[in-house]
């Protein structure tokens, strides 16, 4: 039986065959990470919700024909990740709502 790290390693390899991006190297580790600040800050359906607009905003950053970058999709993940942990904050200091 394969592990939970394997199956989404091969999943992953999967999703970018069939998207022609094999070249793209994806943190799975660090996508995974901001959908649990995105699930545990906000609500649970904010996880993928939150891992789709920063893939997406990364992707169109990169411009067209253009594989984004690392530095790039960090710099996106890490906004997507404050925004949610700010949320969290605000969230705390208002009672009642």
């Amino acid at each position: 039986m394969k592990s939970q790290d394997e199956t989404l390693d091969e999943w992953c390899r999967s999703l970018l065959q069939a998207y022609e991006l094999e070249d793209v190297q994806v943190d799975i580790n660090a996508i995974l990470a901001l959908a649990g600040v995105a699930a545990h800050s906000v609500v649970r359906p904010a996880a993928p919700l939150t891992t789709f607009i920063a893939g997406l905003a990364a992707g169109l950053a990169s411009g067209p024909g253009k594989a984004p970058d690392a530095a790039s999709v960090e710099s996106f993940l890490s906004i997507a990740r404050s925004l949610a942990a700010d949320y969290d904050s605000e969230a705390a200091g208002t009672p009642g709502e």
